[in-house]
């Protein structure tokens, strides 16, 4: 529970902890106002009597109070006060009768500090032994002693079914407040592992996106870098077209960053169609793009899908299988899928033999994440074929 909880629930009890103290104040005077008013017995007797209600206050102020503001009470101490106060207490009802109107201060005291077992025991004690004290002191009329009795024993059902009703609420509050702080906790927890995976989450995006654009611009750029270096001695004009090239990867490469930055869509998609983007993108690397189907707007998440399995598998067909290899790109739209297919005739290798990398774990993963499927289909000296599909809402009916 946090600060400001606590300083608003600890309010709360002292303000009701005064209404105790309150009734408190209000039962015992009462009670003294009764034993010194009463006719019978004299009035040396009422004095003692009134005296010991008198020593109530302080055991109550030094002692009760503090323990019943504690959560829970310590059950020796609470039992030695209660013990104190019907030291006093008892005595006084004895010789006076009306000396138990105090009962209805202390029975509530008991259930509040002691187990129901123990709080039950001495709430009949206190309901009881005063009338049977007050009979044998007295010796009063049998009228008397039955009404008193008849009094004792609807006070005692009365503080017993009450006071254990109030118990049960207490327990089923705290039962529900520990629930609740449980359930805070585990909201708090929940939430910090929300943020952690959310984050996890975001890492693993910005990586696919690093590997997918960025990484592969700079690889390029090497591998231009490399080819410039061979060729400046022997072909000036193919080494400036290199240059060209490296010119427009570098411009294309801080193209994506601004786009990553900015949580925009590719560089490529900027303004223009998925075909559009796939055309530039295989001008790129030498080849061309088939298309079947027709061609219509599309949600943004399939489309970058498609665009950066295109990118993944054109840059492994360039590392994996060399620059001279063939390089075939279909697009096809069909009603409720879109479907980008890369194919290369180069030396192709064992799915099931890869092990490490990021490009066709992230290939596959960006796939799964738009409810498609990724496929690639390769055998050692047969070429790589990369197929993902995806699925995309219907056209709309022209009626």
């Amino acid at each position: 529970m946090n600060g400001p909880e606590r300083a608003g629930g600890a309010y709360t009890w002292d303000r009701s902890f005064r209404i105790w103290d309150a009734y408190f104040a209000f039962v015992w005077l009462a009670t003294l106002v009764f034993v010194l008013g009463t006719g019978h017995p004299g009035r040396p007797v009422r004095l003692v009597a009134a005296a010991l209600l008198v020593l109530l206050i302080p055991l109550f102020v030094w002692v009760g109070r503090p323990l019943l503001r504690e959560d829970p009470p310590e059950p020796r101490r609470a039992l030695g006060y209660l013990v104190a106060a019907m030291a006093l207490f008892l005595p006084s009802a004895v010789l006076v009768g009306e000396t138990r109107l105090m009962t209805f201060a202390l029975v509530p005291q008991c259930f509040m500090t002691l187990r129901i077992r123990w709080a039950l025991v001495v709430v009949a004690v206190i309901n009881l032994v005063p009338v049977v004290g007050w009979a044998l002191v007295w010796w009063p009329g049998d009228e008397a002693v039955f009404f008193n009795g008849m009094f004792a024993v609807v006070t005692f059902v009365f503080s017993t079914a009450v006071g254990t009703w109030i118990i049960r609420i207490i327990e089923q509050s705290q039962e529900r407040a520990s629930l609740i702080a449980e359930l805070d906790t585990s909201r708090h927890e929940i939430s910090r592992l929300s943020t952690a995976h959310g984050a996890l989450a975001e890492r693993e995006r910005m990586a696919r996106e690093i590997h997918d654009t960025l990484a592969q611009g700079f690889t390029s750029l090497l591998m231009l870098v490399q080819a410039v270096e061979a060729e400046l001695d022997d072909d000036i004009a193919q080494a400036r077209r290199h240059l060209a090239l490296m010119d427009e990867t570098a411009r294309q490469n801080l193209a994506e960053a601004r786009a990553l930055v900015a949580g925009g869509a590719p560089a490529d998609l900027h303004g223009a169609s998925l075909p559009d983007a796939l055309r530039r993108l295989a001008a790129r690397h030498g080849t061309e793009l088939r298309m079947t189907g027709p061609v219509r707007p599309l949600p943004a998440g399939p489309e970058v899908v498609a665009l950066r399995a295109c990118q993944e598998a054109l840059a492994n067909a360039r590392r994996h299988a060399g620059s001279s290899v063939t390089v075939d790109i279909a697009l096809t739209y069909a009603d409720e899928a879109l479907t980008v297919s890369v194919r290369d005739d180069g030396c192709g290798f064992d799915p099931h033999t890869t092990t490490g990398g990021y490009g066709l774990a992230g290939l596959r993963a960006r796939a799964t994440e738009a409810g498609g499927t990724a496929l690639v289909d390769s055998t050692p000296g047969d070429g790589t074929t990369v197929t993902v599909r995806l699925p995309v809402p219907p056209p709309r009916s022209s009626s």
